[in-house]
């Protein structure tokens, strides 16, 4: 390819860029014209590829880790004939477009994944590199090599300021995943100024290094040769993640806004518009133009994909002739299918000894586990206490990429973002564990897997003030509503260990969104599956555990406060006061039975009702009505034993039983 047209090629992206943000008077159009060589490297040299078929097993990823660069993205999409028209350029942050804000995934191919709150995509690369490692791990046989794709991302400033990128990087290093290649767009611009007002303190490429990375700098960013060199060289480092530094230039090809904060955020401005078209050559008053010799050249660079492909499928193929069974079990589980005779192995639990539900989830977690090779997971540094350990599986780690059982270390943000990673990749179930109240660390990435309708299983444990001794810091209170407050989030908070082990069955059938599920510490009574309803009404959300004829008030309850509830039914009884008792383990299951359903466990003309748990009030008074009331917590907890913080705060049958006596 010659000198001239290389140029066009990539001061066209640069354009694209300056018109689309231009024409929607919104978005970031400095990233884009500064990263459009590192771009044009990583589309037409450095990854495979295959625009006509996007989800191809074998793909190299790609993660703009820096969102709000997207332009940058969109225009290498459409130039190398993605499923997007320059009409979607030109629809640029507009309603019901593709092109949104910051790629969005599952809103146009090509797009592995969302991104947009910086550092984010940084730490679901590391993800997606560890899915890669255990799928080589676990199908890779000599000669055939079928899963050895490479993990890049483009990431700015703003991305290694997070501490979530620190925590995923100090990760990567350790666990050796040689198979990630990140350029960084080093262009010493953020939106108050210069970097050196906040990041002038530290060498990047030390700080890696220290984590286990390999580094390279380029010290320019339109020296496409020197890119080149140092993507190749990255890609031959297989122990060591891989980190580029290149000294960009923010809006490069703007006479007057290169370098300049204002480039980051926010258009041009339609005479240093035509300022930069007149300065790469173009015609200021022409918008969106692509020259032929532009298109024909990334339309034929992405069209080698399909080669690349092929050669790949034939290589299945054979793999599939010598190992049949490794090779549909692959096909299986990327399917999104689920195994049979799984829920025959659900374990049953039965008698008067009490266990706690963290407890009966590890049981039922191992009790599966044999048929779901890959579900894979652990906890930030908390597994003994969380329960989450696979006993008859190795350890991923550095020198052993075929483990099941995950060491995050204390490191909850990135656990929450290195799951979302994993969960992209077909056919796995990622889960990570810790307390309930360290659920804050990790709310960004609940988040977006919620905005992706992705599935990783978030285990949170000590679930409530019952958790005793270490009193307010690690006591939640308000974390249930804010977690319910989410949407396409499901929280399944389970009375005992039967529910327990439905909450897992309807987890792992569960689609379109991520599953929390809500583990005590305490130990907690089995509820008695012959004497009251059985566990597996749990799937819908809310049921009548024990009914009482003509109630008079209805006691709803989650968790450990369900075998209050029960308690408190029988002294009402000898009262003469009949009460009806609702386990509900999740509103958002709920919320999607129909009307029928919703109105025989909660009557309109049974209005007397009681919600109980030890937790925010906010939210159940949907579910009470006005005549109604809600036994919870407005205020942080104590450091005592468990038993005495729960009767401290009303969490007794007495009480239970004279806020039931109030409502009549």
């Amino acid at each position: 390819m010659n000198k001239d047209l290389t140029q066009l090629c990539i001061n066209t992206v640069r354009i694209l860029a300056v018109d689309a943000v231009q024409k929607a008077n919104s978005g970031h159009p400095g990233t884009p014209m500064g990263t459009a060589p590192m771009g044009h490297v990583l589309w037409t040299n450095a990854m495979n590829y295959n625009p006509k078929n996007p989800n191809w097993p074998n793909r190299d990823r790609f993660i703009l880790s820096a969102g709000h660069a997207c332009m940058l993205q969109y225009a290498y999409l459409y130039l190398t004939g993605y499923n997007l028209t320059l009409d979607d350029i030109k629809n640029f942050r507009q309603l019901g477009s593709k092109t949104a804000g910051h790629p969005e995934y599952g809103l146009l191919d090509g797009i592995e994944i969302t991104t947009g709150p910086l550092g984010q995509g940084f730490a679901n690369g590391i993800g997606m590199a560890i899915a890669q490692q255990y799928l080589a791990s676990r199908y890779n046989k000599d000669g055939f090599n079928l899963f050895d794709y490479k993990i890049y991302a483009i990431c700015s400033d703003g991305d290694l300021m997070e501490g979530v990128s620190s925590e995923a990087a100090s990760l990567a290093g350790h666990l050796k995943l040689g198979n990630i290649i990140y350029l960084y767009d080093n262009n010493h611009i953020s939106i108050e100024g210069d970097t050196k007002l906040a990041f002038d303190n530290e060498d990047v490429a030390k700080r890696f290094q220290a984590y286990g990375w390999h580094t390279q700098t380029v010290d320019d960013g339109n020296d496409i040769k020197a890119i080149s060199r140092a993507v190749n060289k990255a890609k031959k480092e297989t122990k060591r993640p891989s980190l580029i530094l290149v000294r960009t230039h923010i809006a490069f090809g703007s006479p007057h806004a290169v370098d300049t904060p204002e480039a980051h955020g926010a258009p041009l401005g339609a005479e240093e518009v035509k300022a930069t078209k007149i300065n790469l050559g173009f015609d200021p008053d022409k918008s969106f133009v692509v020259a032929d010799e532009v298109l024909n050249y990334y339309r034929k660079e992405g069209k080698k994909g399909a080669a690349r492909e092929k050669k790949w499928n034939d290589l299945y193929k054979s793999y599939k002739e010598k190992y049949p069974e490794l090779a549909n079990e692959y096909e299986f589980f990327a399917a999104n299918k689920l195994p049979e005779g799984w829920k025959e192995k659900l374990p049953q639990f039965s008698g008067d000894e009490k266990i706690a539900t963290r407890s009966a989830s590890g049981k039922t977690l191992n009790a599966i586990a044999d048929y779901f090779p890959l579900l894979i997971g652990g906890a930030a540094d908390l597994a003994p206490s969380t329960d989450t350990l696979l006993k008859k599986y190795n350890s991923f780690e550095g020198d052993d990429h075929s483990g099941r059982n995950f060491h995050f270390g204390v490191r909850e943000h990135a656990m929450g973002s290195v799951l979302n990673g994993i969960a992209v990749t077909k056919g796995f179930t990622p889960y990570g564990a810790t307390f309930l109240i360290f659920s804050e660390y990790m709310r960004p990435p609940i988040r977006l897997a919620a905005i992706m309708k992705i599935k990783p299983i978030f285990i949170y444990t000590h679930d409530s003030i019952g958790l005793g001794e270490d009193g307010t810091t690690h006591q939640p209170v308000e974390q249930l509503a804010s977690l319910r407050s989410i949407p396409n989030l499901t929280l399944i908070r389970p009375a005992d260990a039967n529910e327990t082990a439905q909450a897992w069955r309807v987890a792992l059938e569960h689609k379109d969104g991520p599953v929390t599920l809500i583990f005590s510490r305490q130990k907690l009574p089995i509820i008695d599956q012959e004497k009251y309803t059985k566990a597996t009404e749990l799937e819908r959300g809310a049921y009548i555990l024990s009914e009482s004829e003509n109630a008079q008030v209805i006691l709803i309850a989650t968790g450990s406060e369900v075998s209050l509830a029960l308690q408190a039914q029988q002294k009402l009884k000898e009262e003469n006061i009949s009460a009806r008792v609702v386990s509900m383990p999740s509103w958002e299951l709920f919320e999607k039975q129909d009307q029928d359903y919703k109105e025989k466990i909660f009557p309109p003309d049974l209005k007397k009702r009681l919600a109980i748990e030890a937790a925010s009030p906010m939210g159940w008074h949907k579910y009470v009505t006005d005549e109604g009331d809600v036994l919870g917590i407005d205020k942080f907890g104590e450091s005592a034993p468990g038993e005495q913080v729960m009767k401290a705060y009303g969490f007794t049958v007495d009480n239970v039983v004279a806020k039931a006596k109030a409502l009549l």
